[in-house]
Parts: structure tokens; C-alpha cells; sequence
């Protein structure tokens, strides 16, 4: 029992907060990219990633995994990006640490949504049973290749907002 719930229910609430985190992200980078802010969706955005890391620790665990270095790594960014956020209308260049570390945010919980998918989905898991395929690999790939597509733009027009 995790917080009064059983570890299905809480897995299925550490995932519903995931999937919030990563579509509100991709939301808040699109209006990054038209040069637009959405501090409310943002505020959602970045509670909802922290919160991801935070109930991703809550689960039993024994040592420390990549899931909890990637979990401390997402903190780590998410106050940053919350700092730069605050101050990103003093000078560009708050803008642009809010812009790559809120991306960088969103990206680390998309890797871990690969993770997951590979692990738990059969024609996936079927594909890359230890993650070391190529499939894989090449999956992780494609979404480094997207982000730092987003960032670029994003990086260059929310800036000049």
C-alpha cells in the first residue's frame, strides 16, 4: 500500500500524472515556439513533471536505479526551470535557461515514457526485450532528434517574446 492505495491504483495515478506532465509540456513548448506564454498550462506542466519524480520515488525500490537518477536529474532541471521562469522577463538570458531546461524536462520525462512502453506493452517488449535492440535505440533516437528540433525554434522565438 502506497499512500492508503494499492500499488496498481497508485501506478495508474503515477501514470495519468505522467501522461498530464508530458502532454501539458508539449502544449506549453508549441506556444513557446509561436513566441506565446500560457503560465497557467506551464504552472501544469511543471508541477505535474515534478510530481512525476516525486511519486516515481515513492514506489518500492531496492538500490538506486536509472529511473531514480533520471527521477533526481528531473528535479533537479524542473527548479531550474521554475528559477528561470520566475525571472525570464529580467533578461534573455533567463528566457533561454527557462526555455532549455523546461524542454529538458519534458524530454527526460519522454525518455522514461519509452522506457516504460518497451517494458510493459508485448509487440514492444517483443521488439527490445532488454532495451539494448535496436528498435530501441532507435526510438530513443528519433525522440533526441525531435527535441532538440523543438528546442531550436523554441529556444530563438520565445527569447525575443
Amino acid at each position: 500500500m502506497i499512500l492508503g492505495m494499492s500499488l496498481r491504483m497508485f501506478t495508474y495515478l503515477h501514470v495519468y500524472i505522467s501522461l498530464i506532465a508530458i502532454g501539458a509540456g508539449f502544449i506549453v513548448v508549441y506556444a513557446m515556439i509561436a513566441a506565446k506564454r500560457l503560465p497557467l498550462l506551464t504552472a501544469v506542466f511543471l508541477i505535474m513533471t515534478a510530481l512525476t519524480s516525486l511519486t516515481g520515488f515513492l514506489f518500492p525500490f531496492k538500490g538506486v536505479t536509472p529511473a531514480i537518477v533520471v527521477g533526481l536529474l528531473s528535479l533537479v532541471v524542473l527548479v531550474l526551470a521554475m528559477i528561470a521562469g520566475r525571472r525570464a522577463h529580467l533578461s534573455d538570458g533567463w528566457r533561454g535557461t527557462y526555455v532549455i531546461s523546461a524542454i529538458l524536462a519534458l524530454y527526460l520525462n519522454f525518455f522514461v515514457l519509452i522506457v516504460q512502453m518497451f517494458q510493459k506493452m508485448p509487440a514492444l517488449r517483443a521488439l527490445a526485450p532488454t532495451q539494448t535492440e535496436m528498435p530501441f535505440k532507435l526510438a530513443q533516437l528519433a525522440a533526441f532528434v525531435l527535441f532538440i528540433a523543438i528546442a531550436t525554434p523554441a529556444f530563438k522565438r520565445y527569447r525575443s517574446a
